[in-house]
């Protein structure tokens, strides 16, 4: 431990915040993570479900994993949904757990689109904008797979699907959540209907850069029905890369008028992943949460690569307002704890992140002294 253990004021990260609507007693956030713990029939939350996020409850807000709007959504083996009563059962001990505890929570609600399998859907094709493969990997339960050529939407089913993240709100809000996370990252649903290469729509979701953000604008209306005042978060990616998706200019022009427009939404709070560190060990650059920051009148919360030191930093110089730690919970529960008190942070084991049982999930050890 350092001989040098700064108090809680002085670190920015200690802090309280207002997210919208959401009230935190510090600035670091759990961000979501797919743990693949929902090894029962139904896809529902369990005992460990509790346990895991239970033990994190000291996090200014707890966001959970990418949680299934629909069955329609399914796309990664062993994750939750919100959209059965045993499912809402469930998720309900969890918050029940975290709110006894003294933490707050939000559910991140997810749907994988064309990034789906035929073994997710009972055999039948994925649907996502347009009929192109997005060149992913599917993980299903019988191992990783290409993704296949999706079917092309219909009108109806987009309007379902918005009917869908509506009612997984409601769920949610039934489930004791605080709030609602709209997971709009990676090469999944939402950017793929952002994604120029993937939708080559010619109606009201495609054609421009207006039609190719209207889902998401839709869904954030239906997910905030569910809420009183702002308890609606969305998560993006403009510097995701893969084969289908490049951050160009066009790319990041694109979400520069996406994040502007959602300043206009009842969004409580943008969760922005920026670019790669330039190396391992490098402090997340300040450039692209600056840009976006510029953009968005709204809380922010800053995600990929940080530290304590570099969330401390990034909330100093005024870019966000919250930091958001994936690995760092995994092994560290009480991350909140290490920080406060400078303790060195536990590494988590890779083998055990999607492997279904306790171990690698709540049996990491929290600091005693």
């Amino acid at each position: 431990m350092s001989t040098t253990c700064p108090t809680v004021l002085d670190q920015p990260l200690l802090r309280p915040a207002d997210l919208g609507d959401l009230r935190l007693p510090n600035r670091v956030v759990m961000a979501p993570m797919t743990r693949a713990r929902a090894t029962g029939e139904g896809l529902v939350p369990n005992g460990m479900h509790a346990a895991y996020y239970g033990q994190r409850a000291g996090a200014g807000l707890i966001i959970t994993e990418g949680t299934w709007v629909s069955e329609r959504a399914i796309g990664f083996p062993n994750v939750p949904g919100v959209y059965s009563e045993e499912q809402v059962g469930g998720w309900r001990r969890v918050t029940d757990t975290v709110h006894a505890l003294g933490g707050r929570i939000v559910l991140q609600l997810w749907h994988t689109g064309a990034a789906s399998h035929p073994d997710h859907l009972g055999g039948a094709l994925p649907a996502g904008p347009s009929a192109v493969d997005p060149r992913e990997r599917s993980y299903t339960p019988g191992g990783p797979k290409e993704t296949v050529t999706p079917r092309e939407m219909t009108i109806t089913e987009i309007r379902e699907t918005v009917a869908d993240y509506g009612a997984a709100a409601a769920n949610a809000r039934r489930a004791g959540f605080d709030g609602v996370e709209i997971h709009a990252l990676g090469s999944f649903q939402i950017p793929q209907f952002l994604n120029p290469r993937l939708n080559r729509r010619h109606d009201a979701y495609g054609h421009d850069p207006a039609g190719r953000r209207r889902l998401l604008m839709e869904i954030v209306d239906a997910v905030a029905a569910a809420w009183d005042g702002r308890r609606v978060g969305v998560r993006l990616s403009p510097y995701w890369t893969a084969e289908r998706f490049t951050a160009d200019e066009r790319t990041l022009a694109d979400y520069d008028a996406l994040v502007a427009e959602l300043s206009d939404q009842p969004v409580a709070y943008l969760h922005l992943r920026g670019p790669a560190p330039a190396a391992p060990d490098a402090a997340p650059g300040h450039d692209a949460f600056a840009r976006y920051r510029r953009l968005f009148d709204g809380p922010l919360i800053a995600n990929h690569g940080f530290g304590r030191e570099s969330g401390n930093a990034v909330i100093e110089a005024g870019l966000a307002d919250a930091v958001s730690y994936a690995t760092h919970f995994v092994a560290n529960p009480d991350l909140v704890v290490r920080f406060a008190l400078d303790h060195e942070l536990a590494a988590g084991d890779p083998g055990t992140y999607y492997t279904g049982g306790a171990g690698g999930y709540i049996d990491y050890p929290v600091v005693t002294e």
